[in-house]
């Protein structure tokens, strides 16, 4: 087990019952704020993702030669499939991140 754990459970044994800590009006207000406003920027990317996922099997219908195509003896269709959606969901989260981030400076 380790040392994080068993501070956490002593901390449970000593204190009782863990609850959440309650905010301030005022804070509980920004706090909500900064939710919906974070809520709503998370839109765009996932709107850029599911056109992604969704997207590459249209590209694939509409380029059936993909399958033919192929690199080293793989088909570029296995390789837009196995090597392309990873840096892509990288940048998009990197993406959001830093868009949520400057929400939370705004406040």
């Amino acid at each position: 087990m380790s040392p994080q754990t068993r501070l956490a459970h002593s901390r449970r044994r000593l204190r009782g019952r863990w609850r959440v800590p309650k905010l301030d009006p005022v804070g509980a207000e920004r706090a909500a704020e900064l939710y919906r406003r974070q809520r709503t920027l998370a839109v765009a990317p996932l709107v850029v993702l599911f056109v992604g996922i969704l997207g590459l099997p249209l590209v694939f219908a509409l380029f059936p030669g993909l399958d033919e195509l192929r690199v080293l003896g793989v088909p570029v269709s296995w390789l837009a499939l196995a090597l392309l959606p990873y840096p892509a969901l990288t940048a998009l989260a990197a993406w959001h991140l830093r868009r949520a981030e400057d929400a939370e400076d705004l406040e």
